[in-house]
């Protein structure tokens, strides 16, 4: 029996990055010998164990043979005849092919260490194929490492294209898709996640409504980058910086211009009444994909009161509670925060804007905040009741907006 730490934990010590989960392959045992040590059994397609006192997994070296179409059509074997090679044939990438001894030996049978001196991301072997998964994985990676200087390499790029020609991305569930590109929208680099799987066809199959954006033009003297596409790009981008590992905020980034693709041809480049074009694209997205509620929620207030946010000076007192309202901002100011970052991240990812101040975010805070300061409890004492109550808190929170407004403006 030898025990090896594979995968992610042997990549990001190579890339001198901090190490996060610890995953062992186990040669050489069968599950009643790692049941006989103390290990718990936890895995249903295949015997993953954990250690009795660490917690963390060991999983019995594997070998995996295609018997139908999709991520679930696997036959899975696992004894103690398979080898460290065998099982490490059956990963995805060759940084993700690395496995490193007790002794601290490596044995990287692909040259998954080479590639990560020369920044590639690259697939093991032609098995590659047969797990459409595997095309949202290197999407994802691409998204996390780009920053770093990683690119797709050109076969694995041509075998991407391959499984998206033949059909094998059509057979991924919601919940796969979901699961990849959430991780994706908390990555660095958000746009070489879009990137890739445009490259690739496979955003035209699992986001065509993003698909749709692209070559679609806007104004050059507000959008010097021009093309919505890329327009959306830069926006991820500028939402990954302004809030790292927020893929809440990275879904409202990708979603909030999907009007601008329904523009008539004889409108554009001008894109009139995008941000309430854009909801019912943005509702059949997250019904496909089955995404949380809270984020097809936010993301639709995004979509449809970004402009408001950005014309937050111009707007009446009333409207900005109205805003404040809808967003269920005076209860749950973490929402007026979400919104806040990805409206910020529409305004400065554009070409030439990405350094501009975003002055509406501070006063719509502080809008916020002097509306919540008003209380039933100061209406109650002067002997108000019912509706009443309701309507003069509605005024005197709208007046508590206008100081604000005033103040701001001196």
């Amino acid at each position: 029996m030898r025990i090896y730490l594979v995968g992610g934990a042997v990549r990001d010590a190579l890339l001198q990055r901090p190490v996060a989960d610890h995953d062992h392959v186990v040669v050489g045992a069968s599950p009643d010998e790692m049941l006989a040590l103390g290990y718990k059994a936890v895995g249903k397609d295949f015997p993953v164990f954990l250690h009795p006192k660490t917690g963390e997994e060991y999983a019995l070296a594997r070998t995996e043979r295609k018997t139908g179409r999709g991520y679930h059509g696997f036959a899975v074997h696992a004894d103690a005849s398979v080898t460290l090679e065998e099982d490490l044939a059956r990963r995805d990438l060759t940084i993700n092919a690395i496995a490193q001894g007790e002794d601290g030996t490596l044995v990287d049978p692909f040259h998954g260490a080479r590639d990560i001196e020369q920044r590639v991301l690259r697939h093991v072997s032609d098995a590659f194929v047969e797990d459409p998964v595997r095309l949202l994985r290197v999407a994802r990676f691409a998204a996390r490492f780009a920053p770093l200087g990683f690119t797709v390499a050109d076969e694995t790029m041509a075998l991407m294209r391959q499984m998206v020609e033949q059909g094998e991305v059509d057979h991924l569930v919601a919940e796969r898709v979901w699961q990849e590109t959430r991780k994706a929208l908390g990555e660095p680099q958000p746009s070489a996640f879009v990137r890739v799987l445009r490259e690739t066809g496979a955003l035209k199959v699992l986001f065509p409504e993003v698909d749709a954006l692209y070559g679609v033009p806007q104004r050059a003297e507000f959008h010097p980058e021009v093309d919505t596409g890329i327009h959306i790009e830069m926006v991820l981008d500028m939402a990954a910086r302004l809030a790292p590992g927020n893929d809440l905020v990275g879904f409202c980034a990708l979603t909030h211009d999907l009007g601008k693709a329904l523009t008539p041809a004889d409108v554009l480049p001008r894109h009139l009444m995008h941000e309430h074009n854009g909801i019912e694209p943005l509702r059949v997205l997250a019904a496909r994909l089955k995404v949380p509620t809270e984020y097809a929620a936010l993301a639709e207030s995004v979509c449809r009161e970004h402009l408001n946010a950005h014309r937050a000076f111009e707007l009446r007192p009333a409207t900005i509670l109205k805003l404040l309202t809808s967003l269920d901002a005076l209860r749950r100011p973490e929402r007026l925060e979400v919104f806040l970052t990805a409206c910020e991240a529409d305004k400065r990812g554009r070409l030439e804007h990405e350094n501009d101040a975003y002055p509406q975010a501070a006063y719509l805070r502080e809008a916020r905040a002097a509306a919540a300061g008003v209380t039933a409890a100061e209406f109650v004492a002067r002997g108000l009741s019912g509706p009443t109550i309701g309507e003069a808190m509605e005024q005197a929170r709208c007046t508590a907006i206008g100081q604000v407004k005033q103040s701001t403006a001196q």
